[in-house]
This record gives C-alpha cells, structure tokens and sequence, in this order.
C-alpha cells in the first residue's frame, strides 16, 4: 500500500510533469488529457479543454504522485496545502534535487543538518508546490 500525491494546476501541467521527470530522472511520462476521454453529448467539451491534461503519474523515488489539470472554469489554488516530502538514503542525490527545484522557486530553509537529519531543507518550486527533503527516515 502507497500513500499518493494528486496535484492539480492550471493549465500548465504538461510543463510541471515534464519538468518533475527531468528533476527527477523518472520515465517519460504519458499523459491523457481531456480530449481523449470518451465524447459525451450531455456534456460537449469546450475546445480549451481538450490539450490539458486530464490525469498523468510519474513514481518519484518509489512513490506515484499523480497530476492533472483543472477544468476550465473550476478553482485553483496555488499549493493549497500541499506539501511533498522526498526522504532519501543518498545525500548527494538529495542535493541535486534541491539544487534543481530550486531554479525560479523560493527556498525557505537552506539544506543543512537538523536535530532529525543530517541533511534536511525546503522550498517552494517555481509551480507552488512546497517540497520537503531529508536525508534519511530517522528514528521517528
């Protein structure tokens, strides 16, 4: 059993994934978007919904996390609460991480060593999404 991520954007996730698969080294991603869905004639799709991406997945260090965007019309709220933690044996993998997410986003705590972790820090990417790292699942 897993515990997964859904986040949601804004039209921009087909951008966010490929980004998270490069970062990350995952596989390439596939993707569905709302035009591929069955048609229905209750519900006509509105030609800007048709290229955003319905739903799409990418295992980030054995974990899914699972993306997709909101439908025309429907709120959006940046981060909303959402945070993902990457814990990882591999220090130098972690940096590198960290080091890339980084780029256009906004750090709120250098990588340094915590009472927790030998290495841990945060940041919010330049999509909103707030990511946690730490080096090692520790004693808790």
């Amino acid at each position: 059993m897993s515990v997964d991520v859904y986040l949601n954007f804004n039209g921009n996730c087909r951008e966010a994934v490929l980004f998270y698969a490069e970062v990350f080294g995952t596989e390439e991603p596939k993707f569905m978007t709302f035009g591929d869905t069955p048609p229905s004639p209750e519900y006509p799709l509105p030609e800007e919904a048709k290229s955003l991406i319905m739903h799409t997945r990418l295992v980030i260090s054995g974990s899914n996390v699972m993306f997709s965007d909101v439908f025309p019309g429907m709120p959006f709220t940046v981060g909303n609460n959402v945070s993902l933690a990457l814990v990882m044996d591999n220090e130098d993998e972690l940096k590198s991480a960290f080091s890339k997410l980084q780029v256009g986003g906004k750090i709120g705590m250098e990588l340094q060593e915590t009472f927790w972790s030998k290495c841990y820090g945060s940041l919010t990417d330049k999509y909103g999404v707030e990511w946690q790292f730490n080096l090692g699942i520790g004693e808790y």
